[in-house]
């Protein structure tokens, strides 16, 4: 080519965008957000008529701080839910709320009066809540901010409030309903209790930590006459399980028992046996000079935990030994002595028998297969309790401490009001030393119950508490079971679809086994239990059930709020004519569970909204927390589950999967990555995450994130820069490439729906950016851009395929709307000015669009195509040649069909050479090969004649026509 050749660049029809390179997300996003909020999108999508309407019900997050990754990933995937249902013809609606009463928002207060030495029990009720009204107001506002930033729509202009006056209303009218179908009870039973913050716990208000406490090896000695009482009364005989027999080896024996609880021993009334545990009398043969057994002592234990106990008082193999067998009949015959039965100055407090009781829950996995039970402390031992008519302590108050006339230990705690550990467990040891009733201690480390806002360790303690019965009969719609649990159950296994599937089995679990719901908490911040008692002679509660009144409270807490039930005479005020009857006013708080449990009837019912709502979305951890409380809220009051689906996420990690804290230093804040990368990257971070299992973020992974965010850029930037005005082309008329990616489209139409209907974003996000980065960017923009470029624009490849690019604007920024919400509008906006993406549906695509095959013929034409351009590789890696276009290489193709189907398509343009050969010839030894192609192979040659001035093709014919150093197609194209 000469040097005066004419530089034909500016007869191209090159790309012109104005989308640039680089977003400028963290500068641009709050521009779009602004608009959406002036053209008022949310609204204007309300009104589209003749649609079925889909809620996503939103989980209230607690109005007490600034976001953490764990909301900015919930909040995204609501979003994505939300604007992909709506995009695929419902009315999609969501309403955010959030969480305002309870112990988060209380303990801020707390904190706060802490640091000026102020009791927040000197300060008037109402003053307290006016100051945690203020507090969560704050926050709501704040958290709103920080939500809408990340693009999620959402009617924001109206969101609910627990501590909305009408909110309150519902909830209290919906705690009402358990006071009339008389689920509601109160009862003393141990509940998970904070000695710190003062007040029972919900499950979901209880995390576990680490922590060293002291073990304990205990011995209750077998009391003689009980022993021959009682086993007389089994019916014993003389074959090794009576009289005979068992007696006099038991009556100096004793049972050993284990506990991580020293401080709950002085609660003891029971010791229970595993009925299939096997057990053996053991004797002490030998000891050490540190022993606090003697030899000649036997001991009852499990088989199996025998020699880790007798170890743990320093006794080895050869120091004891095993006399014999004792069954489940010897042992239920026996009666123990407390182990401090007789202590001095212990003014007979435990001067009682403990009988030995078999217990299912108890196994021969640790300790000694033997246990303690102190039915004020702990679930198993209440339920083996009320049993067996065993006497219920109250040895411990309120602040943990022991009670002030309990002998020996009165005043010791078990939490001090710092959360550190009290003097209770120390306290027992010794005085188990003392009597001689203490076999061996360790410390330990365990896995505890702590309070997830104050951090200190909760106990379960045995408290006047309020309860919904959740296995009692409670009338009205018996459609799906007469009590909760069975409506509960019936809704888990028939009603509810779970994602992913593990979630049904995880809530079912927690419901099958779940004790009754305690309600009550002993605070001040919240909806109080709206109901009236009185106390009848024994003790036993009575309580008031009345319509009036309750339709009294009702009325009143929607034009006051719930703060008017603390008011001065308010039991006077509510309870009318029924004032002088005795009735006294309850003043605990309702469980914040609850609060957030009744959302979907002051949200859903209230507002006119559909319910069931289509679908919850929350973490994993709300098995336990909102989906449970929700279900047993809307099975008392609704009769099912106030859902029909339930989708969790796990939790987000680090990059080397650990727990963000901010010990570590390892926290990711959602504003941290939105400043940064633009709230889209953080947007396509979550939809590149399987969010069913807990799943990592960091710097590291935010890179490889922002690198897929620029290659689907790039995609988009070529459809924007090579649309121009055509004439479009029918798909019957296109050339077969075209075609494909018509069908592609069709294929992908149907994938996107499916995925986003099974909540599948990574799913959904996976099809689109393979088919954009292979299908698109690798093969067909690759092909094409030379008719694009090169060809005259009337050209039918050129036209074809810039009906193609508008097709592909169409459905892939619809499609990817829901993920990237600020790029796709501004893909949107570079085509439709005055237009908004998120008002938008997806795309139909026209049913000739498919055509399987079509799709069938070119999956085999473009695996000829990756032989040919391995081929060329090697070549060019080689330096025998620099672009493909100086390539004309031989492809022998064994298959017949294979070549007609290639004879018959522009396979040069394809595989972007200049020109090339099929032939069925025999493949020489040495040619290329793929594999996984079998029966292709290619033989690289050079192109014959010059490289076209204008778009580079090495062809015979360059330089024979007018315009100097052009091909025939550019000289067509030059005029």
């Amino acid at each position: 080519m000469c040097a005066d050749t004419p530089d034909y660049k500016s007869t191209l029809n090159l790309p012109e965008t104005d989308f640039p390179m680089r977003a400028g997300l963290p500068k641009r996003e709050p521009e779009w957000l602004a608009r959406w909020q002036e053209i008022g999108v949310y609204d204007r999508l309300r009104e589209k008529e003749g649609r079925e309407p889909f809620v996503l019900h939103d989980g209230p997050p607690y109005a007490n701080g600034h976001l953490h990754i764990g909301h900015g990933l919930n909040k995204i995937l609501k979003d994505m839910v939300v604007r992909s249902r709506q995009m695929m013809g419902h009315d999609s609606r969501y309403i955010p709320g959030w969480d305002c009463h309870g112990l988060p928002i209380e303990w801020k207060i707390e904190e706060k009066y802490r640091a000026k030495g102020r009791n927040k029990d000197d300060v008037p009720v109402n003053e307290f809540r006016a100051e945690c009204r203020e507090f969560a107001r704050g926050w709501v506002d704040i958290q709103r901010e920080e939500f809408q930033r990340l693009g999620v729509t959402g009617d924001w202009a109206d969101p609910y409030l627990t501590m909305d006056f009408g909110a309150e209303a519902v909830i209290a009218e919906e705690f009402m309903k358990f006071v009339m179908n008389g689920s509601l009870y109160q009862g003393s039973k141990p509940v998970m209790w904070s000695p710190v913050e003062k007040t029972a716990l919900a499950e979901a208000e209880v995390e576990y930590h680490d922590r060293q406490t002291d073990a304990i090896w205990v011995r209750f000695r077998v009391e003689p006459a009980g022993d021959v009482i009682r086993l007389m009364e089994a019916g014993a005989d003389s074959e090794g399980t009576g009289l005979g027999t068992v007696s006099p080896d038991l009556s100096n024996a004793s049972v050993m028992i284990w506990t991580t609880t020293p401080w709950t021993i002085p609660s003891n009334r029971a010791v229970c046996f595993g009925p299939d545990i096997s057990y053996g009398l053991y004797e002490v043969t030998g000891r050490p000079e540190e022993c606090w057994m003697t030899i000649g002592e036997k001991v009852i234990l499990a088989d199996a935990l025998a020699e880790e106990a007798l170890g743990a008082g320093r006794l080895t193999p050869d120091m004891f030994r095993r006399l014999r067998d004792v069954g489940p009949k010897e042992l239920s015959a026996l009666t123990l002595a407390h182990p401090l039965r007789g202590i001095e100055g212990g003014a007979g407090e435990w001067d009682f028998d403990v009988p030995m009781l078999a217990g299912d829950h108890v196994t021969d996995d640790a300790g000694t297969g033997f246990v303690h039970t102190a039915p004020a402390h702990g679930d198993d031992d209440y339920q083996i309790g009320r049993a067996h008519d065993l006497p219920m302590t109250y040895n411990v108050e309120v602040d943990s401490s022991y009670r002030a006339d309990l002998p020996l230990f009165a005043g010791e705690m078990v939490v001090k009001p710092n959360g550190k550990p009290g003097g209770a467990n120390r306290a027992v040891i010794d005085r188990l030393k003392q009597v001689g009733a203490l076999a061996a201690t360790r410390r330990i480390t365990i896995s505890d119950a702590h309070s997830w806002r104050s951090k200190a360790p909760v106990i379960r303690l045995n408290r006047p508490q309020w309860f919904v019965a959740i296995d009692r009969a409670i009338g009205g719609d018996d459609s799906y079971g007469e009590t909760i649990r069975q409506r509960a159950m019936t809704s888990i296994e028939e009603l509810v679809t779970f994602t992913p599937a593990r979630g049904r089995n995880r809530l079912r679990s927690m419901i099958e086994s779940r004790p009754d719901w305690v309600l009550s908490r002993q605070r001040a911040w919240g909806v109080p239990l709206t109901c009236f008692v009185k106390r009848l002679d024994g003790g036993a509660v009575e309580l008031l059930r009345d319509e009036a009144v309750n339709a009294r409270i009702g009325e009143a807490f929607r034009t006051e709020g719930a703060d008017c039930w603390f008011e001065d005479g308010a039991a006077e005020r509510f309870l009318g004519e029924r004032a002088s009857e005795g009735w006294e006013k309850v003043t605990d708080i309702l469980d914040v569970w609850f609060d957030s449990g009744s959302t979907h009837a002051f949200v859903l019912r209230e507002r006119g909204e559909k319910r069931p709502a289509d679908v919850y979305l929350e973490g994993t951890d709300q098995h336990r927390g909102w989906f449970h409380s929700s279900l047993l809220q809307g099975c008392g009051t609704m009769g099912r589950a106030p859902y029909d689906a339930v989708v969790t996420h796990g939790f987000t990690l680090d990059e080397k999967g650990l727990k963000m804290s901010k010990s570590l230093g390892n926290i990711i804040a959602p504003a941290e990555v939105v400043k940064q990368y633009g709230a889209d990257i953080l947007r396509l971070w979550v939809a590149q995450t399987d969010y069913t299992a807990d799943h990592r973020i960091g710097p590291e992974i935010l890179k490889g994130v922002a690198d897929s965010y620029r290659r689907l850029r790039n995609t988009f930037r070529f459809i924007l820069g090579n649309r121009a005005e055509h004439e479009a082309v029918a798909r019957a008329d296109m050339p077969e490439l075209e075609q494909w990616v018509l069908h592609r489209l069709a294929e992908l139409d149907g994938q996107v729906r499916e995925g986003y209907a099974a909540y599948d974003f990574q799913g959904v996000f996976q099809k689109l950016f393979t088919f954009c980065t292979v299908d698109l960017s690798a093969v067909y923009f690759d092909i094409r851009k030379d008719a694009l470029y090169c060809d005259a624009p009337d050209s039918l490849e050129a036209r074809s395929a810039r009906t193609v690019l508008d097709a592909l604007h169409a459905h892939l920024t619809t499609w990817l709307a829901p993920i990237l919400t600020f790029t796709m509008e501004e893909v949107w906006l570079d085509v439709h000015p005055e237009g908004c993406v998120h008002l938008e549906d997806f795309a139909e695509v026209p049913a000739d669009w498919r055509d399987d095959a079509l799709a069938a013929k070119w999956a085999r034409v473009r695996a000829v195509r990756r032989v040919v351009t391995g081929a060329l590789e090697v070549e060019r890696t080689a330096k025998r040649i620099g672009a493909s276009l100086e390539a004309a290489p031989v492809v022998h193709v064994a298959d017949a069909e294979l070549r007609t189907a290639l004879e018959g398509l522009p396979l040069a343009d394809l595989c972007i050479t200049s020109d090339i050969t099929v032939t069925g010839d025999a493949a020489p030894e040495g040619a290329f090969t793929l594999d996984d192609v079998p029966g292709v192979a290619v033989v690289p040659a050079r192109a014959d004649g010059e490289k076209c001035a204008r778009c580079w093709k090495v062809l015979p014919d360059v330089g024979t026509h007018a315009h100097e150093g052009v091909c025939g197609r550019c000289e067509t194209a030059l005029g």
